[in-house]
């Protein structure tokens, strides 16, 4: 299994960035996935959820309405969309099948000015 991100970089507040996940090694139209991020000094954080077949996406509170997830099954590649970026977004963003236990290594989005 293998993920790699890509997409990230610096942007000032309120501009967007669209995240990139490759994913091999694995039948990826069989799972759901999901992005976490990991702001310096703090945890990992789920930011968003989508299921195996692509149709249903789930968010956390802090990025609804901004961000969108989406999930290509013939090219075997996930997406997160981010609008209207917020300091407060700056973090390492990791795509991960987190059922099995499987991240990629993060790409940093930071939101300065």
């Amino acid at each position: 299994v293998q993920l790699v991100e890509s997409g990230g970089g610096m942007v000032q507040p309120g501009g967007s960035l669209r995240l990139s996940c490759a994913a091999s090694g694995f039948t990826f139209s069989s799972y759901g996935m999901t992005w976490v991020r990991q702001a310096p000094g703090k945890g990992p954080e789920w930011v968003s959820s989508i299921d195996a077949g692509g149709g249903s996406t789930y968010y956390a509170d802090s990025v609804k309405g901004r961000f969108t997830v989406s999930k290509d099954n013939a090219k075997n590649m996930l997406y997160l969309q981010m609008n209207s970026l917020k300091p407060e977004d700056t973090a390492l963003y990791y795509c991960a099948r987190v059922s099995s236990g499987y991240w990629g290594q993060g790409t940093q989005v930071t939101v300065s000015s």
